[in-house]
């Protein structure tokens, strides 16, 4: 899993309430076990017309939030079915943060799994970033994981919580294999000690 430590791009502002795993990624597409390719259908419903056409006022389909790297979005995002084919069509796009005021639980345990930070932020403050996200090619910000601030465009700043363990995963690039892997050595370890102790296991 790629690190994350600190990003900087445009973020796109999708102030829509309830963004369900559906929206983020239609049933059609969850067909394939790979994690890459489905950038293209994220949000296929609300990027595409009915043959495939890009509808203009979609915002990824805006020039200046083509490369976005953020969302801020509405409340209650990534609700609906658990499939985590959601986060890995976020991540294919290009897509390592997302901030709202709240997230539905698999979502957002699914996030940390695959290398997107979700940031949980008070109204107020989605409603800053918000405000910075509708600038367009100028909306720049700043997410900075080890020091826990959003920066935005005219140097304001805001501080976020995060779970350590989350946290350490995130900034040592490391998934369930990752954290396993890490205790490589005890687990040799046992089991050279166990086949000693019970040879006829």
């Amino acid at each position: 899993m790629e690190k994350f430590t600190k990003i900087t791009g445009v973020a796109a502002p999708m102030p829509l309430m309830n963004i369900d795993t559906d929206m983020i990624i239609p049933k059609q597409f969850l067909k394939t076990i790979k994690r890459s390719g489905l950038g293209v259908n994220l949000f296929d419903e609300m990027r595409y017309d009915a043959d495939g056409n890009e509808i203009p006022g979609f915002v990824l389909n805006q020039p200046a939030y083509r490369e976005a790297k953020i969302i801020v979005a509405g409340d209650n995002f990534g609700c609906g079915s658990s499939r985590e084919h959601a986060p890995w069509a976020l991540l294919d796009f290009g897509i390592r943060c997302v901030i709202s005021t709240s997230f539905a639980d698999i979502f957002y345990n699914n996030c940390f799994k695959n290398g997107i930070l979700p940031i949980i932020l008070p109204q107020e403050d989605i409603d800053k970033l918000m405000d910075d996200a509708g600038r367009g090619a100028n909306a720049v910000i700043s997410v900075d994981l080890e020091n826990q601030v959003i920066t935005g465009p005219d140097g304001g700043s805001v501080s976020f919580e995060v779970d350590p363990h989350r946290k350490h995963c995130l900034l040592n690039g490391l998934d369930d294999i990752g954290l396993t892997l890490e205790k490589a050595a005890a687990i040799d370890a046992f089991e050279a000690s166990a086949g000693a102790d019970r040879p006829w296991v």
